[in-house]
């Protein structure tokens, strides 16, 4: 639903190609630096729709980091019930009335240059979901996962609809794995507020 690679804050991140063999290791590391150290209650918000390949990359990290029944983090947005530019503020709104100060963790999909697609991209700050096709939607994230699916610059909308199903698939796979490490390092006993632990 991010359409563009447009973050709010294009510092502190760091992008990897998903085939990159060190990826899990180096991507793990350097999310986990951009976590809280402190308590807090983890919400993943996965946004997108499956009406779009391109834009469901959100939606299949949901659906598959849900089948992983995690401990401490929450999930807003999978293919069931995805989270999309219709319902994002009432989602939000949910969120701010059902957890405390909670940490949120955004997931969404990406168009950018061709020698950046394929790349998953860690960062600290907030996206802006729909910037490129001037949607007035909020921003939302302490930190955000995205994922490049394609090349960007000309008919967006057709651009997604044509993007490779299997790009998104492994991206998303790559992400639901990342959040489940996460997940597995969360060191609090009770369901929630947690905190991160950064020993691999």
């Amino acid at each position: 639903m991010i359409f563009k690679n447009k973050l709010l804050d294009n510092q502190d991140q760091f992008r990897m190609h998903y085939t990159d063999p060190e990826f899990h290791l180096n991507m793990l590391n350097r999310f986990l630096a951009l976590l809280p150290p402190s308590p807090r209650e983890y919400v993943v918000v996965s946004i997108g729709t499956d009406r779009s390949t391109g834009d469901a990359l959100g939606p299949l990290v949901g659906s598959l980091f849900s089948e992983k029944k995690p401990r401490h983090i929450s999930i807003y947005g999978t293919l069931d019930n995805p989270v999309h530019a219709v319902n994002l503020q009432d989602y939000l709104h949910q969120i701010e009335t059902s957890y405390r100060h909670p940490f949120i963790i955004a997931i969404d999909a990406c168009l950018g240059k061709q020698h950046s697609v394929g790349k998953i991209i860690a960062g600290k700050g907030p996206i802006k979901p729909g910037a490129a096709l001037n949607k007035p939607l909020p921003a939302i994230g302490d930190v955000h996962l995205t994922g490049v699916v394609n090349v960007s610059g000309f008919m967006e909308y057709a651009v997604l609809q044509n993007t490779r199903l299997q790009i998104v698939m492994a991206m998303a796979k790559l992400i639901a794995d990342l959040l489940d490490y996460v997940d597995q390092r969360l060191t609090y006993r009770k369901r929630m507020p947690a905190v991160v632990s950064t020993t691999i």
